[in-house]
């Protein structure tokens, strides 16, 4: 019940010669949520893994993978869960957890097999961490919420920020989410990169037939992916990492690297894009 993928880091300079298939195929993770099934993605940017766990009337558990060659997943890792589901039930080191559509579950380090149960819909993002810390639910009213972004440039949205150090403590691992208002499309305009942290990011909430136009690459030499609904990206420290949708969408945000300061990034102003 539980199939991981691994990816291998790409170097800019190998991204700029891709066609649309290879772009496809290293940096859109496809297929993450499956009825009864616990999928994830172990990539070598930050050793960070995203993935998705659907109980289908059973409990799903998620303890050893061959890739950490640990007893048990979450013994060097960190690990943060947001439900885009109904109703649904963690269970980790001896305690639970119901949550709602929304609702973020930080583990710490050390917290043992993972069960996911009830009508939940599990995203699951982790990254390596050096020390435990407590587990921590923090529910869609507990967030911290930013308005930005202006209806004249398309780009008015909330960002709420789970876990996050103005919200709470993490070893390396920072995630929130991000949804646009009504008649807004860009989700992150200027564009930016930061070397110091690698980001993934998952869009949801859309349509079955609607896209997101992804944008990716050097600022100078960009790409673009069309993302579907509960499709991913990973987004190296080269990358710019931008978009626009059709409709509405939300997009879930985690990132690792050397810090967990959310304001490290280089703006790439519109101009200055290729």
């Amino acid at each position: 019940m539980t199939h991981v993928e691994t990816r291998h880091a790409i170097h800019p300079d190998h991204a700029r010669g891709m066609d649309t298939a290879q772009l496809r195929q290293h940096f859109l993770v496809e297929g993450l949520f499956a009825a009864g099934h616990i999928r994830l993605t172990y990539t070598h940017y930050d050793r960070f893994v995203v993935g998705g766990a659907v109980p289908d009337g059973a409990p799903l558990t998620l303890d050893a993978i061959d890739e950490t060659r640990t007893p048990s997943f979450l013994d060097r890792r960190e690990m943060g869960i947001v439900n885009i589901g109904g109703p649904g039930r963690v269970e980790a080191a001896g305690q639970g957890w119901d949550m709602a559509n929304g609702d973020v579950l930080y583990l710490g380090m050390g917290a043992g097999a993972v069960t996911f149960s009830s009508g939940g819909r599990f995203y699951i993002t982790s990254a390596p961490a050096h020390r435990a810390l407590p587990h921590r639910l923090i529910t869609v009213d507990q967030a911290k919420k930013v308005e930005m972004g202006a209806t004249a440039t398309s780009n008015k949205r909330v960002i709420k920020q789970f876990i996050h150090p103005l919200v709470m403590e993490s070893c390396q691992l920072v995630l929130g989410y991000t949804s646009l208002q009504e008649g807004s499309v860009w989700n992150t305009i200027p564009a930016h990169v930061h070397d110091r942290r690698m980001e993934a990011y998952l869009y949801h909430g859309m349509a079955p037939e609607s896209r997101v136009l992804h944008l990716m690459g050097e600022p100078q030499e960009t790409r673009h992916l069309f993302v579907a609904n509960e499709q991913a990206v990973l987004s190296p420290t080269w990358s710019i990492h931008s978009g626009a949708g059709i409709g509405e969408y939300t997009f879930i945000w985690a990132m690792a690297g050397d810090n967990v300061d959310y304001t490290d990034m280089d703006f790439i102003q519109p101009e200055d894009l290729r």
